[in-house]
């Protein structure tokens, strides 16, 4: 099990444990946190789970894909950390990393 904290725009946090193989959506979903809606199911086509990682968990989380770079285009306020939740599967080296949700997705 991997510990990902989302934070809300609004400040408050939510530490919750996602077991490894499933998205940093899926565990926001799964556990009721309000920001990441994913309509599209996770299939990588609405941007509704857009979040800002923090800085120090870039490397490990990885690059985007081509796919997620493309849907991106569809977010609000895109930054240099920010990340589809979708695209992003749970491992053990995740446990610990802290998402932080855009002040709204559409």
């Amino acid at each position: 099990m991997a510990r990902i904290t989302y934070v809300e725009h609004s400040g408050e946090t939510h530490a919750v444990e996602v077991s490894p193989g499933f998205t940093v959506m899926e565990g926001a979903v799964w556990n009721d946190i309000r920001g990441i809606y994913a309509d599209c199911g996770g299939d990588g086509g609405c941007a509704t789970c857009h979040v800002y990682v923090e800085k120090q968990w870039l490397e490990r989380v990885g690059a985007r894909s081509s796919k997620e770079a493309k849907t991106l285009r569809f977010a609000l306020d895109v930054r240099e950390n920010s990340r589809l939740s979708c695209f992003i599967e749970v491992s053990d080296h995740l446990d610990g990393l802290v998402v932080h949700m855009p002040r709204r997705q559409f």
